[in-house]
């Protein structure tokens, strides 16, 4: 097999693993508010929303760290690591206790942050200028079938119950922990690349890769990655695309956990609410995967770079937040067990809800796409701190949004994302303008990214 071949490869089983991983996760994720407000008269007291602000709180935390573990253990093993957390935090849901339902959410948190690291050194590795965008797509589009599969044994499994059973959550639980562990596996089969400059190069990206067999060589590796982290954080470009990532750390938040939640707690879609659940995130998949593959099969025939892209985003959001505002009740993400019988400003329509699930898919795909895709051509040499950064800005705005979510009718949560969105899309777009110019300036095609 050649070496585009390998790469390819790569990308491919790398997208896959993460597709059952986060079938698995993002399934789980979706519908654990939904399950534990139907435990809260055990001696359960745990809150989904509460859980995800750890996660994600511990994961922004952990990305500091994150660049130096993967320069000591490799991007493989680390992934390996990150895949057996998060099958540990899916199968507490088989039999939950408070204690280690937190407990479970800060690990995932730190292995988390593990995980994404070693996956943007991954994609980076094998990619290079001309093939960053296809494959930025491809993995997106692979990923993003996670919600597809799930969400659709949710839908036909609970189907017509407003009551989660006991045997029903075991049983959707210990599938979940199965697949997860599946995924996991699966990147034992990622092929390591080859070194392409000499081991002293500290800005090299395959130095993460490589292997030392001296313990100080590692140490100072991992020492390097952690300063480096800290550098490019404060470049120009850092903080810019930092506005762009935090909103997709807010509307992360909010149509994994908060949307869903929504959907479930609307009384006036009768015994389908449940299972509605479900059906939504099959739609946000369709949204996902769609975007991905259009945006990595047409990377290459763009003369417009990625700005058009995250143009069409932010509007597929506005559309969607304008069609959520007037179609879900105000106090839908904080309703109690018996759900909200209030009314927007329409009659809740399931067809309108389900569309806003597409729309809200369709647009974050525009986004990660071209973040992983800008990720990885302006910082190629330096691709694990890069992207530890970029986690480290997305998952601490998605644990204020998760605390936030606790409290939050509707509408604030919408403004916010309004706001966020808005000036995100603009910093991005001064970034790409720079990019470009940059490009041009080495006097090569800009529609090659």
């Amino acid at each position: 097999m050649s070496s585009d071949g390998k790469k390819l490869f790569n990308i491919i089983i790398l997208g896959v693993s993460f597709m059952f991983i986060f079938t698995a996760f993002q399934t789980c994720g979706n519908i654990a508010q939904t399950v534990i407000t139907n435990l809260n008269n055990t001696d359960f007291h745990g809150s989904g929303y509460t859980s995800m602000s750890i996660i994600y709180g511990v994961f922004s935390a952990s990305n500091l760290i994150s660049p130096s573990v993967v320069a000591i253990v490799g991007p493989q093993f680390s992934m390996v690591v990150g895949g057996i957390f998060y099958s540990l935090y899916i199968a507490v849901f088989i039999q939950p206790t408070t204690w280690a339902f937190y407990t479970a959410s800060v690990f995932i948190g730190i292995a988390a942050a593990v995980l994404w690291t070693a996956q943007g050194n991954c994609l980076t590795v094998n990619s290079d200028e001309n093939t960053i965008g296809r494959n930025s797509g491809v993995f997106w589009a692979l990923l993003q079938f996670s919600l597809f599969f799930g969400n659709l044994y949710i839908y036909f499994a609970w189907q017509g119950k407003t009551h989660i059973s006991e045997s029903d959550r075991r049983t959707v639980f210990i599938a979940l922990t199965v697949i997860s562990l599946v995924g996991t596996v699966l990147f034992f089969l990622i092929r390591k690349q080859e070194d392409t400059k000499a081991p002293g190069d500290d800005d090299s990206t395959n130095e993460i890769l490589g292997e030392s067999s001296s313990a100080r060589n590692k140490m100072m590796r991992a020492v390097a990655a952690f300063k480096k982290s800290i550098t490019l954080g404060f470049t120009k470009e850092m903080m810019l695309l930092s506005v762009t990532t935090a909103y997709t750390g807010l509307e992360l938040t909010f149509f994994s956990g908060v949307y869903g939640t929504c959907i479930g707690a609307v009384n006036r879609f009768g015994s389908e609410e449940k299972s509605l659940i479900g059906l939504s995130g099959i739609f946000i998949g369709v949204g996902e995967i769609l975007g991905g593959g259009v945006f990595g099969l047409l990377s290459k025939n763009s003369r417009f770079g990625r700005n058009p892209v995250v143009m069409l985003g932010i509007l597929v959001h506005f559309v969607a937040f304008y069609l959520i505002f007037f179609n879900m009740p105000n106090d839908a993400p904080i309703a109690p067990m018996e759900g909200t019988n209030q009314v927007a400003y329409m009659i809740p329509s399931k067809e309108v809800a389900m569309l806003c699930s597409f729309l809200l898919g369709l647009g974050d795909s525009c986004f990660n796409t071209q973040l992983l895709s800008i990720l990885g051509f302006l910082y190629s040499e330096d691709s694990a701190p890069a992207f530890a950064i970029f986690k480290f800005v997305q998952s601490i705005c998605a644990a204020v949004a998760y605390f936030y979510s606790n409290y939050f009718l509707l509408q604030w949560q919408l403004l916010i994302m309004v706001i966020v969105g808005f000036f995100g899309t603009i910093t991005f777009f001064t970034v790409e303008w720079e990019a470009a110019a940059a490009l041009a300036a080495r006097g090569s095609d800009y529609s090659s990214i």
